[in-house]
């Protein structure tokens, strides 16, 4: 075997240290590990992926970094814990989401493997190699004989982050294991966000409710049994399954008893149940300027673009974290200097579109923008609703790991370029809408004309998103062969209920699901039949296909309801896209 001396070797940063030798499976593209990877067999399950049908178990995974999800930590953890995961996770920036969830398996279980950030360049030359070795810091090109772990000092786990006396305290264990193993995961998060310090925050919404597997189970029923209590006004995100009506919706018990059962751990820890993906439509919903700390892609993208209040995309695990403790890492869009613009998008002559033309947008905007906070022009005039923009979000956020966007004239912060654009080269892109047909053509993956399910609310529906579906759907008759399912949280169920939309709505032939959402549902709540489904969600058109292995069609909502009435969809661009 060669030396290892003679080898390509680079220095990176290690964020969690360790040693392992292994093939590379590597991509310059990002992806998101919730809806991209499966946690039980570690395959690639992304279709729109180039690495789909891969799988991760014993190989270095060298990435740019991630995307989408905020649950990747958690699908990250159950890989660690079943054999399943990556030996090793090489990245080209700092990566929050799936370093956490390695972060928490050390920590919580004593599992880990080792993480490394390299310098661009170095990033290029691993990213082509077969082999590698991780030594610590030290990356080498080659396979060679690993030298066993070594744990790391305390001092290099939590770099140069000013600690104050309530965070010593905490660390010392003075307020319980609990808050105490929450600080040090918080505290070593810090350091990989660049953190001098922590902060305090007025609320957080919790994302690590969803059930990825036992290891999430176990992680917060450990908090529970440690004292674990939250110590600000804490949210929960959609769960699984249906709380309450999931045995009579025949969810199989070995998925809903634990799914169930985790809603309930964090809710005996305090938290709110909420069980919603779409926390800005709560009664909470922070106002401009508040410092919070959110999980779920969506939500963190509209909290800082549409409310303008600041958090960043905080990872499963670490959305408890901050809720025992009530610190935060002061780093990302708390920031005001980290909120700019660094991509500018001007899109032209957006006229006569529909609904579907927000998803798409963002989408486009999402993929283009990368890691970039865009700055969008050209929509004020076409006046988007806060519906439009959840929308436009949700899509944003499946394809881009930047914490947030603005519009011009439209999002709170943007009122002018100057406002958020920050200073230096920026990119800026020309976009016009016909531009939009080859993500259309992504997102329509369906080959036949069939619909055996409509698919709404992702993320969960608003009360005006239930008024407008009552109006389209009002007279008209559904097709017997064809499902329609929207999901939406329980606040919004309630009062639609009191307006009596259900009861139409019902009627019509739709069936309603609270509490949980589309990235979390399979059979039978889609019918085991079903082949084709519709959704008017840029998001769940993405991660749809790997999640329940049918094909799909992708529309605005008058076009989903005509679906559902007819039992098909013309596979046809809209005509604002052809400029007709």
């Amino acid at each position: 075997m060669a030396d290892i001396a003679s080898e390509p070797r680079f220095t990176g940063t290690s964020y969690v240290n360790g040693r392992a030798s292994g093939d590379v499976i590597a991509t310059e593209l990002e992806i998101s590990f919730w809806g991209g990877v499966d946690p039980w067999k570690g395959e690639v399950i992304d279709r729109h992926h180039p690495l789909s049908g891969q799988h991760l178990e014993g190989k270095v995974l060298v990435i740019p970094g991630g995307r989408g999800s905020c649950s990747g930590s958690g699908v990250m953890l159950e890989l660690l814990l079943n054999g399943k995961g990556p030996a090793a996770m090489l990245f080209e920036r700092e990566e929050d989401i799936l370093t956490l969830g390695v972060v928490v398996a050390e920590e919580v279980f004593g599992r880990s493997i080792p993480v490394v950030t390299l310098k661009p360049a170095d990033f290029q030359r691993v990213v082509s190699a077969r082999h590698v070795t991780i030594d610590g810091a030290t990356v080498s090109i080659g396979l060679h004989q690993a030298s066993p772990f070594s744990n790391t000092a305390q001092d290099e786990l939590f770099g140069d982050v000013e600690l104050s006396a309530v965070d010593r305290e905490l660390l010392c264990g003075s307020r319980g294991e609990a808050a105490q193993t929450a600080m040090r995961i918080i505290v070593r998060m810090a350091r990989l966000q660049g953190a001098r310090q922590l902060m305090d925050v007025s609320q957080v919404h919790v994302d690590g409710c969803v059930y990825t597997g036992p290891g999430c189970l176990s992680f917060a029923q450990t908090l529970k049994e440690l004292g674990g209590r939250v110590v600000v006004p804490t949210t929960l995100n959609s769960i699984s399954v249906d709380h309450r009506r999931w045995r009579a919706q025949g969810i199989d018990a070995s998925i809903g008893e634990p799914a169930s059962r985790l809603g309930d751990v964090y809710t005996e820890m305090g938290a709110r149940p909420t069980f919603t993906c779409a926390p800005y439509l709560l009664d909470t919903a922070p106002k401009q300027g508040e410092q919070v700390a959110w999980a779920e892609s969506n939500a963190v993208v509209f909290a800082n673009s549409v409310l303008g209040a600041r958090t960043m995309k905080y990872p499963d695990f670490l959305d408890i974290c901050i809720a025992l403790t009530g610190r935060a890492p002061m780093a990302g869009p708390h920031l005001e200097h980290n909120r700019k613009a660094t991509f500018r998008v001007r899109v032209h002559e957006p006229n006569e579109v529909d609904d579907s033309f927000y998803p798409l947008l963002g989408y486009k905007v999402g993929a283009l923008a990368g890691n970039r906070i865009a700055l969008v022009e050209g929509l004020a005039c076409i006046k988007p609703t806060t519906d439009d923009l959840k929308a436009f979000g949700a899509a944003f956020a499946t394809l881009s790991s930047a914490p947030m966007f603005h519009i011009l004239g439209v999002t709170p912060e943007a009122g002018s370029v100057e406002q958020v654009l920050a200073t230096g080269g920026i990119e800026t892109v020309e976009l016009y809408q016909n531009e939009l047909s080859a993500d259309w053509d992504e997102l329509n993956s369906a080959k036949v004309d069939t619909v055996d399910l409509v698919s709404l609310g992702n993320p969960h529906f608003s009360f005006d998103e239930v008024k407008r579906l009552a109006l389209l759907c009002k007279g008209r008759t559904k097709h017997p062969d064809t499902a329609v399912v929207v999901t939406m949280g329980r606040g919004v169920h309630d009062k639609a209920r009191a307006e009596n939309l259900i009861g139409e709505l019902e009627a019509f032939g739709v069936q309603f699901v609270t509490d949980t959402c589309w990235c979390m549902i399979t059979d039978p709540i889609i019918p085991p039949a079903a082949q084709t489904i519709m959704t008017n969600s840029g998001k769940y058109a993405h991660y749809g296909p790997g999640i329940t292995g049918r094909s799909f069609h992708f529309g605005g909502l008058a076009v989903c309801v005509e679906a559902a009435c007819t039992g098909s969809a013309e596979r046809k661009m809209p005509s604002w896209m052809l400029g007709s």
